[in-house]
Formats: C-alpha cells, structure tokens, sequence
C-alpha cells in the first residue's frame, strides 16, 4: 500500500482534528519531508492544500445542509473566527459561507471529493469464526454510497465520531459499520453506527437500524483499514458459505477491533457477513 494512499485515508478521516504535515507525517510513521515529496508525488497537491480544500468543501457541504452558526463551523474546521473561515472559503469557492447557507445548494462550487486510492491486488482471506447474534440494535449516521465511490466513508466517520456522545444507552463503547440496502447498480446505505442496548430517543440526523438474530460469517481485516475494499473483494469472490448456507439478504457488519487507531487506520476490523439457510 503506497504512503499516500496511508496520508489520504489519515486526512479524510481526521478533517475536524487539528491536522499539520508533521502529525499526518507521524500518523504515516515517517518524516515531514517524506511524505510531502511522496503525497506531491501522488496527488499534485501538498499535503495540507488538500486538507483544506476538504475541510472547506465538507463544510460548504454542511452550509448547504443548513448548519445553523458559521462561527462553530469555522471553529470546528481548523479556522480561529468568522473572518479567516470566510476569507479562506471564498479563495476556495468565490463566494462566501452566507450565501451557500442562504442558497442552500453546492451546485457549481468546485468541491473536492475524497481522492480515490489506487491499490489493487488480492489481500489474504482470513474467516476467524462463525456466530450466531441476538437481535442487534444500533443508532448512527447513515449515507446512501455510491459503489464506486466506497472511499468517501472515512470522511463519513469524521463527521460521527464528534456526535458519538449524543447516543445513550451504549451496548459497548465499539463503533461499527453497517452496509445495507443494495440497489440494482451496487450502491448501499452505509451506516457509521454504535450498537445500543435499547433504542430510545434517536439524535437529530441520525437513524436507528434493527437486525433480527442471525449466523454471521466473521472475517479478520488485520492491514490498513483504506484496503478493506480489497477484502471485501476477496471475500465476495473467492470464499464460499458453508454447505447448506448462503449469504442473506441483509445487512454486514464493521467492527473495530479495541485497539483500532484512528489516526493511523491501523489495529483491525472485523466484517460480519450474514448467513441464511438454502431455501
């Protein structure tokens, strides 16, 4: 997996935390030098021109959403006041943060989507167990995904983990994913998700997601969590459900494994691949 492909997922899913050349370059475990040569290299962009230009478009983003306070937007972004989030918006996009909420629209700003890494090869398949579950409950952030653009998620996650705490009642302190809703030409719902013990009062944006009891196949993704697409991959296409099973028409599941680092992308996730019987 290349450096800047490491850079790319440590960026995008870290836009709301105070992000230099120096602390990407640690989350990469390399030098500042390195990785600005590296990334440029990569992308023609620096490091910190393409953290920018994401931070502002997922906040031109959230204008158009209607968020209610410029200000706690600004701030949350990286930017200390009103005035040097405009100023950085508008050398950005040629119009300021007022008239996007207002116009409630990103229609004809040039936003920067998440770059798209270009690692490909087989990863090692490695089914760790199979479980029967309880029904399961959890509340999160759902995003209808396009199959194609599956690396827009890390940013989903940067938008989650800060509303984390609005969630009560809390099964586990673990985050999880859940992928669900196939449509005809692949795309999915994906839901950045906590599970919960009861679903009570669901926070504003956010949906709940009930699974009834299932046998789940559970796979170990162990390397970089930007490659997990290629074990999916393998996973689809190379493995086969035990005799008698296949896959069910319902949701898989993410979990982060305790010691999952969300600055390097690092420390393993399992995916959950639900089991029926053959009818």
């Amino acid at each position: 997996m290349s450096l800047a492909t490491r850079a790319l997922w440590a960026i995008d899913r870290n836009l709301r935390r105070d992000l230099t050349l120096g602390s990407v370059a640690d989350a990469c475990g390399v030098s500042r030098y390195h990785l600005a040569h590296a990334f440029g290299a990569a992308t023609g962009m620096s490091v910190m021109e393409y953290a920018r230009a994401r931070r502002l478009s997922e906040a031109a983003t959230n204008l158009a959403q209607g968020a209610s306070n410029i200000l706690d937007l600004a701030l949350e972004y990286g930017y200390a006041s009103h005035e040097a989030f405009s100023r950085a918006f508008r050398a950005q996009f040629g119009t300021t943060p007022d008239a996007v909420r207002k116009d409630a629209t990103t229609n004809g700003l040039p936003l920067l989507q998440p770059a798209k890494p270009r690692d490909d090869g087989p990863m090692p398949l490695n089914l760790v167990r199979t479980e029967k579950t309880v029904a399961l409950s959890f509340i999160g952030m759902s995003e209808h995904v396009p199959f194609s653009d599956n690396h827009i998620i890390p940013a989903m996650w940067g938008r989650f983990m800060p509303r984390y705490g609005e969630i009560e009642d809390k099964a586990d302190n673990i985050p999880w994913g859940l992928s669900a809703n196939v449509d005809d030409d692949g795309n999915f719902d994906y839901v950045c998700a906590v599970k919960v013990n009861r679903i009570a009062a669901v926070p504003k944006g956010m949906v709940a997601v009930r699974l009834p009891p299932l046998s789940y196949a559970v796979f170990l993704h162990d390397a970089h969590i930007s490659l997990i697409p290629r074990t999916y991959a393998m996973i689809w296409n190379e493995w086969q459900p035990p005799e008698g099973a296949r896959v069910a028409d319902s949701a898989s599941l993410e979990r982060h494994l305790p010691g999952f680092d969300t600055n390097t992308g690092y420390g393993g996730v399992e995916i959950f691949i639900p089991l029926g019987d053959v009818k």
